[in-house]
């Protein structure tokens, strides 16, 4: 019987991969969702969601913070966990590219901290799985290698900073615990149903072009060179819960990228062709887009975040060869984005005034 340990519930990516893990993996005794206080009433529903489909297994809803020492949790929870966890998954983490430093930092950064530490005192930990971002690159205009990490540039943003932080963090833990590290591109949406709980990342490009469907001409942003390297949500988890298994990933740090990536040029084509049925005429300079947007009215009313167009220009590359490798044993494979486009417009036209899927722009 395994325990598995989660952290970043009730979370779009966390629910994902517990649905996915239920179904792929047998004699699971216990599933431990560490939650907010706050996130609790919300998360009981899809706990008892879990529990009708698997009523072998025991679901436990554990209130805590990862922020505070011992995750903030109850000794008599803590007991219990370090009895029966044998794996872990960390993905609780601001993901916002507008965030504030301290903010950021405090959750990404010294909330890694205190789940690493707390992982020491579980025995019988056979794996840990961390989520980073495949943008731990920052600046570095070069092809990343699954095994870089370390650099003196800049980042594009605190998210970016502070991720690459707290994978420093993991990674010189490697010694001591049972790590795997897994850097995912920009995710979006189920490749076949289209589902996703938030229009942002690659859903703010869909924004901006619903916002202006009334122009008659709509033009490119920028020149649109740099590589767009988005990858649907069953790609991760389906990934994840094999590589939380495998011991040629034990140890690793791998790349959940998309192997054949598009321009955003491309993207931007693709999208606005199923969106409204329109091409793309001419192109506004990127210093002229970041300055309308530097107008708060602008930007809720696009419904994108100024921070987004730096990924624009940037012209770095993900190298995943180990990643594939291994996930080519259990035939996983990444699919390109135009043959996930349409389930992704077709899901964003079905919910795109639903005030609840979009992220708060201020």
């Amino acid at each position: 019987m395994k325990g598995y340990f989660f952290t970043g519930f009730p979370g779009f990516i966390c629910q994902e991969l517990v649905r996915e893990l239920l179904s792929v993996t047998k004699n699971i005794s216990d599933v431990f969702l560490l939650v907010l206080p706050t996130q609790k009433s919300m998360s009981l529903p899809i706990v008892q969601t879990y529990q009708r489909q698997y009523p072998n297994t025991n679901f436990h809803l554990i209130e805590g913070d990862i922020t505070q020492p011992d995750l903030m949790m109850k000794a008599e929870d803590q007991q219990i966990l370090r009895e029966r966890t044998e794996y872990a998954f960390h993905l609780a983490a601001i993901y916002d590219l507008a965030v504030k430093k301290e903010i950021a930092f405090q959750v990404n950064v010294n909330g890694t901290k205190e789940v690493l530490k707390w992982l020491k005192s579980v025995p019988n930990l056979k794996r840990f799985m961390y989520f980073s971002t495949a943008y731990v690159a920052g600046k570095r205009e070069v092809k990343i290698l699954e095994r870089d990490l370390l650099h003196k540039t800049s980042f594009k943003n605190h998210y970016e900073e502070t991720k690459y932080m707290a994978e420093v963090l993991v990674e010189n833990e490697k010694a001591n615990l049972p790590i795997t590290i897994i850097r995912p591109g920009i995710v979006k949406g189920h490749s076949k149903t289209g589902e996703t709980t938030k229009f942002d990342g690659p859903y703010l490009m869909l924004n901006f072009l619903h916002s202006l469907r009334f122009l008659p001409l709509i033009p490119h942003l920028g020149k649109g060179e740099a590589e767009f390297n988005v990858v649907p949500i069953d790609y991760i988890v389906r990934s994840t819960c094999f590589l939380i298994h495998s011991d040629r990933a034990m140890g690793k740090t791998l790349h959940l990228t998309n192997p054949h990536p598009i321009t955003i040029r491309e993207a931007y084509t693709v999208l606005m062709e199923k969106l409204l049925k329109k091409a793309p005429k001419g192109s506004i300079p990127l210093p002229l887009a970041k300055t309308f947007l530097r107008v708060p009215t602008a930007r809720k009313w696009l419904k994108v975040e100024r921070e987004a167009l730096d990924y624009f220009t940037w012209k770095g590359s993900f190298d995943c060869s180990e990643a594939k490798s291994i996930l080519e044993e259990a035939g996983i494979v990444c699919p390109p984005f135009h043959l996930t486009a349409d389930n992704m417009v077709r899901y964003y036209n079905e919910h795109k005034y639903d005030e609840m899927k979009h992220i708060h722009i201020s």
